[in-house]
């Protein structure tokens, strides 16, 4: 068995190795057929079918999710019912050049912001955010590939809430395999309440462009 050292390079290393696969733009496209009905011809999310925004991430991170949904990883048994969804969409995907393809075709759509919708007292989230998310995520919640860190700007505050509360509930980030879920889970849990989630997000709505 690999050292968990070694098993992060080796998933970044081979993530790396899949963006650098040639891919047509046209495979990516066909590709994402599937997945427009819930999540939009310009990947801008459907909050009535709890499908997030996409477009906003990079196409590394959309790699890796939509492995990890493929693999098993995310969607399994003890996940949200829109996540085990998730699991046999990522199936239709063939292999690595596909899952890089559909990635690299998500992140050249454009759409806006969706609306707030969760509300908070943004001044004590971004007190929380700098404490617990900003080592991480950036102070400006634009993400850091080197720490697998998504973009968390331009998410759907909706969306965010949810993980959140996934990854407190073990529903997200408790697979074996899942590390960086599992770091994401400690640090979910680390906020005192419902409350400070819906703070947290509001801040990085606030801060969304």
């Amino acid at each position: 068995m690999q050292h968990p050292d070694n098993l992060s390079k080796s998933l970044i290393a081979a993530l790396l190795l899949l963006l650098s696969l040639p891919v047509a733009a046209e495979d990516g496209q066909a590709a994402y057929a599937t997945c427009v009905a819930c999540h939009g011809t310009s990947a801008e999310g459907n909050a009535a079918l709890k499908a997030p925004r996409l477009n906003h991430l990079s196409q590394m991170y959309l790699s890796e999710q939509l492995t990890k949904f493929k693999t098993g990883v995310r969607g399994g048994a003890d996940s949200s019912a829109t996540a085990k969804q998730m699991a046999p969409m990522a199936a239709t995907l063939a292999d690595d050049a596909a899952i890089a393809a559909v990635s690299e075709h998500i992140v050249g759509l454009v759409s806006v912001v969706s609306p707030a919708t969760v509300e908070g007292d943004t001044t004590l989230g971004g007190d929380y955010y700098n404490q617990f998310c900003g080592a991480c995520h950036g102070a400006a919640a634009e993400g850091n590939p080197a720490l697998n860190s998504p973009r968390l700007t331009g998410s759907d505050d909706w969306y965010l809430a949810e993980q959140i509360r996934a990854f407190r509930t073990g529903e997200r980030g408790a697979h074996p395999d899942d590390r960086t879920g599992k770091q994401m889970r400690a640090m979910a849990m680390v906020l005192p309440s419902d409350q400070a989630v819906a703070d947290v997000v509001a801040f990085i709505r606030s801060i969304s462009e």
